[in-house]
């Protein structure tokens, strides 16, 4: 039995248990209390629910210039005349701009490479929007002072951040890092907002 034929063979809240268990960070008793959740609900937030999946898969797209995640494209930040714009922050994940964000300390840009370079996973720089962000310097009106690599302080984030620094080294641009106020192995979407803010203050060359 494929897996189209075992799907149409089972009831619809084991499909609903299924397709909540494959989210990231829901285990299968998560699963299935959002599913009875979405069960006992009434039907008008159940159709609310589905509507905004559907329209968050149609209208949310990647920002051109920092590959954010958007509905407007370019996004607020990359079109907001107050930020810096000789100053760009490169991060992992479309998380990790909220969580700068949040701390209100930082104004510049920001570039966003959609994971690190590990290769035990078979992610190279060409899997990442690396390329993008070297057009995006070398393309740009003006003329950029600045690039903090604030991926996570981990093995593969150490890895990408030294790439990163060889990479757009040679550019004449200064490159730093994010200072170490940041626990090894955390993830920058976790941090609190006083850990971001020290980091971001007492961040450091990449390379020395």
């Amino acid at each position: 039995m494929n897996q189209y034929e075992r799907r149409n063979s089972q009831s619809p809240i084991t499909t609903l248990v299924e397709a909540f268990n494959r989210l990231p960070g829901i285990g299968p008793k998560s699963a299935q209390r959002l599913a009875y959740h979405v069960l006992r609900a009434p039907e008008k937030e159940a159709q609310e629910l589905a509507n905004s999946l559907l329209e968050v898969k149609r209208s949310i797209t990647l920002c051109d210039f920092c590959q954010n995640l958007t509905d407007l494209n370019p996004c607020r930040i990359c079109t907001d005349s107050k930020r810096d714009f000789k100053t760009i922050c490169v991060v992992e994940e479309p998380l990790d701009v909220q969580a700068l964000e949040r701390t209100g300390s930082y104004m510049g840009l920001y570039h966003v490479l959609h994971g690190v370079i590990a290769p035990s996973d078979g992610i190279g720089p060409s899997d990442l929007k690396i390329a993008e962000l070297l057009k995006r310097i070398r393309d740009s009106e003006v003329e950029i002072d600045e690039v903090i690599v604030a991926t996570n302080p981990n093995l593969e984030g150490d890895a990408t951040s030294m790439y990163l620094a060889r990479l757009l080294g040679p550019l004449g641009i200064n490159i730093t890092h994010l200072a170490r106020g940041l626990p090894a192995g955390a993830d920058l979407e976790y941090a609190d907002d006083v850990t971001l803010n020290r980091a971001l203050e007492f961040r450091q060359k990449v390379l020395d």
